[in-house]
């Protein structure tokens, strides 16, 4: 398990992370999301050591995880912009991690370079985006530790190695204790392979929940209502995160189970009514309207 215990760090002027706390379990698939410049990045480098935080604490599996190389040894991170050494191939990084990483599979390796249909002889600096985001990847499998942080790993992978990347990930929970922490904008990507999500906002945790149960608790209902006074009453009555109008159908996004929303609404007699599927990306933006963060503020 990763523990983040209220940390903070600041760079000059700016609160990149602000006393955030979050549990990551053992083989699940936790994502991480936020807004632009919400303090991912920065959290993901801490969670794998690289810097230290001003506040709080991380722990690995109990121990702390800045300067700690026994800790370090079962992280394998990912950079949004990774570097490689200049002239390297697949087989001198992966000869480089083995180094690095005890439990090094070669055998892994090659078997998944196959299958990605990558050169292992070929010079990285000549692959593409998304195929260095693939040898990421593969490096990270091979090396067998338990915990993978990611940062934006999806970006550059076409549509069919997205679905790879997660079968993939798939496979190595069922066989082993893994752990991926997947940090992302792009939310329908994760809405599919993720347990747990994390949502970040201006440095700070809106909510860390499990996916099922953070669907649970939050529902979108269409209805039309025969006068505006009852619009009101509900708007007092339920845990309301945005209202909207089209026509004379209102579109309701509340927190509260399906059956209490339902009753509540029902009790205003609605000539019509039904609930709505609601995806991660919009919970994610329900939340961060309520956090302040509105497409209104940024153009007006």
């Amino acid at each position: 398990m990763i523990e983040v215990n209220q940390c903070s760090k600041k760079f000059g002027m700016l609160q990149a992370v602000n006393k955030v706390s979050l549990q990551i379990g053992n083989r699940e698939v936790f994502g991480l999301v936020g807004s632009n410049g919400a303090g991912k990045s920065t959290l993901l480098r801490m969670m794998a050591g690289i810097i230290r935080g001003d506040e709080g604490n991380i722990l690995v599996d109990g121990t702390d995880v800045y300067e700690n190389e026994k800790a370090k040894s079962s992280i394998f991170y990912i950079a949004d912009d990774s570097y490689f050494p200049a002239n390297f191939t697949p087989r001198e990084m992966a000869v480089y991690y083995k180094n690095v990483y005890p439990s090094f599979r070669m055998q892994k390796y090659e078997k998944l370079m196959k299958q990605f249909h990558l050169d292992e002889r070929g010079k990285i600096n000549r692959f593409s985006k998304g195929m260095k985001k693939q040898l990421l990847v593969i490096l990270g499998i091979a090396a067998g530790t338990k915990y993978m942080l990611c940062d934006e790993t999806f970006d550059g992978l076409d549509p069919v190695m997205r679905q790879a990347v997660k079968s993939l990930f798939a496979a190595e929970i069922m066989n082993r204790d893994f752990s991926p922490v997947i940090a992302s904008h792009n939310l329908r990507e994760l809405e599919d392979i993720c347990d747990h999500v994390g949502l970040l906002h201006q440095g700070g945790i809106l909510l860390s929940q499990d996916l099922e149960e953070l669907k649970f608790h939050i529902h979108k209902v269409q209805c039309v209502l025969s006068d505006s006074q009852k619009e009101k009453e509900l708007a007092k009555e339920l845990d309301v995160l945005s209202i909207q109008h089209q026509g004379s159908l209102l579109l309701i996004t509340a927190r509260g189970t399906r059956t209490e929303i339902m009753e509540r609404i029902q009790a205003k007699k609605p000539l019509f009514c039904e609930i709505l599927p609601l995806t991660l990306e919009e919970i994610f933006i329900s939340e961060t309207e309520v956090a302040g963060y509105e497409i209104k503020n940024i153009f007006w």
